[in-house]
């Protein structure tokens, strides 16, 4: 299977996405949106590779005013129930149906390792204003507790995991000037949404049966080590939001 068919994948998944997926720190999205917002004025924003609506939905609690843009019809409509009142486009970064320098900003969390970045920069930055902003947000597990280490290991690493452990993300003429800044927190999580996060990871939702098998006993072995996850209650998932933003000139 191809990085592209993997990329439009979550769609068998949207429902578990949406329960096992974090939500993004509210400091993270608000760095990533300082450099244009001004008192007294809405923000124009569009969510890209918007998902579930995890990023759309701290956009909008900060007041602005989104469009949320996926290229998985299927993640749209879950969106549409859990983020009322947001319009919403098929698309992708490499192709916005959007006017030029219609926008403040836009924001991609978990998907510009999906994006050719030369392409994608050229389109984003044509419906960016002058100024606009480009932000990127990635929640990843903090591999450095043991037992989040051993579940990662279990499921496999994913392309966000590899890219921000080695070269971090490129971003093309004309948006410049990439800025990184990380947070450290935990969300508390069930071993039922443990379940439906590593069920809406790409890897495994496109796995064979016979890995899928092999997939589900490693968790298996991870979470009876876990004493929370395996009494049937929950634990502290710590994760280490990273969060990057480029200016168009």
């Amino acid at each position: 299977m191809t990085e592209r068919q993997k990329s439009t994948s979550f769609g068998q998944a949207a429902a578990a996405y949406e329960s096992g997926r974090p939500e993004y720190p509210s400091d993270a999205v608000a760095w990533m949106l300082a450099p244009v917002r001004e008192p007294g004025r809405a923000l124009r924003v569009a969510d890209v590779g918007a998902g579930t609506g995890k990023l759309t939905r701290a956009v909008v609690e900060l007041g602005a005013d989104v469009v949320a843009i996926d290229p998985d019809a299927e993640m749209l409509a879950t969106l549409r129930e859990s983020v009322r009142g947001v319009p919403t486009f098929a698309g992708t970064a490499e192709s916005l149906l959007l006017p030029d320098s219609a926008l403040d900003a836009v924001v991609m969390g978990q998907a510009w390792h999906w994006v050719d970045p030369d392409a994608g920069s050229r389109e984003i930055a044509r419906v960016l204003r002058s100024g606009g902003v480009l932000g990127l947000v990635w929640n990843i597990r903090d591999a450095s507790v043991d037992w989040v280490r051993r579940l990662t290991a279990a499921m496999g690493g994913s392309h966000a995991e590899v890219l921000l452990a080695t070269t971090g993300p490129r971003v093309a003429a004309p948006l410049a000037d990439l800025e990184h800044r990380s947070w450290r927190w935990s969300r508390r999580i069930t071993l039922a949404q443990l379940r439906d996060l590593v069920f809406s990871r790409s890897d495994v939702i496109t796995a064979s049966p016979e890995d899928r098998v092999r997939i589900d006993a490693e968790v298996d072995g991870v979470v009876a080590s876990v004493p929370g996850l395996a009494d049937g209650g929950s634990v502290d998932l710590p994760y280490v939001t990273h969060a990057f933003r480029a200016r168009r000139p």
